[in-house]
C-alpha cells in the first residue's frame, strides 16, 4: 500500500470517528467571530431590556441604521422613554481596557497582545448627532451610554456613561425627570421608525462597506501623514545635487518642516 493511500485511510478513520468534535471546534471558531461576538453582546442588551424595562414606559429599538450625508451610521439599540432617549453602543470585549472619555483611541491589553480602538463615546457621539437631528430635539434630551459584554476589565477610571452589561439598566432607571410628554415619545418613535433604512442583510452589508471605506481612507491619511508633524507628505523633485531630477515625499509644511522620505 502507498504512503498516500495509507494516509488517506487514517484521515478517513479519523475524521469518521471524531466528525462531532472537529464540528464543533469550528463552530466555537465561529462564535469568537467579531459577528458573532457582536450579535451575542447585543442579544445580551435585547434580553435586559425584554425583562427589566417596563414596555410601557421603554420602547427599544435595536440595530436602527440611519442614512447620513456621506453614506449610513448604524445604531445598536435605542432606547425611548419620557426620561429621554437612550443612544447606546455595544461592545462584547474581553481582557484589560484603558481609556478615557476625551482619548481618542482606547487600548485593549490581552496577555501580551495590544489592541487599539476608536473611543467608543466618541463613535457614538456621530450617532447622537445623527439621531439629534433626524428627530429635532434639543441635546439635553439624548443620552449617550456606551455598555461593555463579556469579561472585560478596566483599569482606569470609567466614564459614568461607560458600564457593564447589567449597569446599563440603572443608568437608564436613575433618570426619573420626564423630560417628553407622550406625545412626543410616541413622534419619535414614529420618526425613528419611519426613518430607518428597512432592517435586512442588505443594508446591514452595505453598511459594513461604507464603515471599510472610510476605515481605508483614514488609513490612508496616516500612512501619507509626515512622520515628524503630521501634515500631509507631497511629491517633490529634487531640483540639485546628487539626487537632481529623482522623487521623492516632502512635507507639506516645508520649510518649517523639512521631513522626508522615499517616493
Amino acid at each position: 500500500m502507498q504512503l498516500e493511500e495509507i494516509l488517506l485511510n487514517a484521515m478517513w478513520t479519523i475524521l469518521s470517528s471524531y466528525w462531532w468534535i472537529i464540528l464543533l471546534l469550528i463552530f466555537l471558531g465561529f462564535l469568537k467571530t467579531p459577528f458573532m461576538k457582536g450579535v451575542l453582546g447585543e442579544f445580551q442588551v435585547n434580553l435586559l431590556a425584554r425583562l427589566f424595562l417596563n414596555k410601557q414606559v421603554y420602547t427599544l429599538f435595536k440595530n436602527v441604521t440611519l442614512p447620513t450625508e456621506d453614506g449610513t451610521t448604524q445604531i445598536d439599540h435605542i432606547v425611548v422613554s419620557r426620561f429621554g432617549v437612550f443612544v447606546i453602543e455595544t461592545k462584547n470585549m474581553s481582557g484589560w481596557i484603558f481609556g478615557g472619555a476625551q482619548q481618542k483611541t482606547w487600548t485593549q491589553k490581552i496577555y501580551r497582545h495590544t489592541t487599539k480602538f476608536q473611543n467608543p463615546l466618541h463613535q457614538n457621539y456621530k450617532h447622537i448627532q445623527t439621531l439629534q437631528s433626524a428627530l429635532e430635539l434639543e441635546p439635553d434630551k439624548l443620552f449617550s451610554l456606551v455598555v461593555f459584554i463579556g469579561d472585560s476589565d478596566f483599569k482606569t477610571p470609567i466614564p459614568e456613561n461607560v458600564v457593564y452589561a447589567g449597569g446599563y439598566i440603572r443608568f437608564i432607571k436613575i433618570k426619573q425627570q420626564p423630560i417628553l410628554t407622550d406625545i412626543e415619545v410616541a413622534e419619535v418613535c414614529r420618526k425613528i421608525e419611519s426613518g430607518r433604512l428597512a432592517p435586512s442583510v442588505k443594508t446591514h452589508v452595505e453598511h459594513v462597506r461604507h464603515v471599510k471605506a472610510i476605515v481605508e481612507q483614514k488609513q490612508q491619511k496616516i500612512e501619507n501623514a509626515c512622520p515628524k508633524c503630521g501634515r500631509p507628505m507631497v511629491l517633490r523633485t529634487a531640483k540639485s545635487g546628487d539626487n537632481q531630477g529623482n522623487q521623492f515625499l516632502g512635507c507639506s509644511g516645508f520649510p518649517k518642516c523639512r521631513a522626508i522620505r522615499p517616493a
